[in-house]
């Protein structure tokens, strides 16, 4: 849903970064690799401390590397699988940073000690991971495991802007909402991918079955034994 806007955070707000960082020589899996850091350190150190509002506000300033890394690829004319394979890797440490940063802080006495919600953080981070995950391994095998409620994007920006306002208003129920919401749509999004590759396997399976089995089925008796 949000990728809608990409083209207008690349193309407008972002383009001078971009093109400072390329006359600087600085290459795209650079600035990966200090945005990811930059959340990680955000989320890992204010959140558990109870500092949301703080770690939020870092953790969004390094987000928007994940556009700027993309553009100054386009920028310069790279196609790089390597590119594409270190995004997405540390895109997965970035958001197990977030979500274990909450689970610290729902870990803390003075937060609550809630083991409810540590419980629920950690199942939200291990379903956005298997999330991504279905689809990469789906496409590996050539199939399709596009859809679903939960795109990485949409997760992100939910939680972050939830954890927020909880900061500033004070308010731990807001992100106890949140969780619930992403729990539910993480789980309606890794089973809506599932049954779509179970599909496609079976008729591919069925394919290759049809395949195998045909020539020694031709009709034609000197085959026949």
């Amino acid at each position: 849903m949000l990728d809608r806007f990409k083209d207008f955070w690349q193309g407008v707000v972002l383009l001078p970064v971009v093109r400072l960082f390329i006359r600087l020589g600085i290459s795209p899996d650079a600035v990966t690799l200090v945005g990811t850091l930059g959340v990680v350190a955000g989320a890992l150190i204010f959140f558990p401390i109870g500092e949301l509002l703080i770690g939020v506000l870092v953790i969004t300033a390094f987000v928007f590397s994940d556009l700027v890394d993309g553009k100054m690829a386009r920028e310069l004319g790279r196609k790089s699988r390597f590119g594409a394979f270190w995004d997405s890797t540390l895109d997965r440490i970035g958001d197990g940073a977030v979500f274990g940063g909450l689970a610290l802080y729902f870990a803390r006495p003075e937060h609550g000690d809630s083991y409810l919600y540590l419980c629920l953080t950690l199942y939200c981070l291990v379903m956005g991971s298997v999330t991504s995950y279905a689809r990469a391994r789906a496409e590996s095998l050539g199939m399709d495991a596009k859809g679903g409620i939960a795109e990485r994007a949409d997760r992100l920006v939910a939680i972050l802007v939830m954890t927020g306002f909880a900061g500033i208003f004070d308010a731990d129920i807001l992100i106890y909402l949140t969780l619930w919401v992403l729990a539910f749509a993480n789980t309606y999004t890794v089973a809506f991918r599932v049954l779509k590759v179970r599909r496609q396997a079976l008729a591919l399976d069925a394919a290759d079955a049809a395949a195998a089995s045909g020539p020694a089925d031709d009709g034609n008796p000197e085959t026949a034994s």
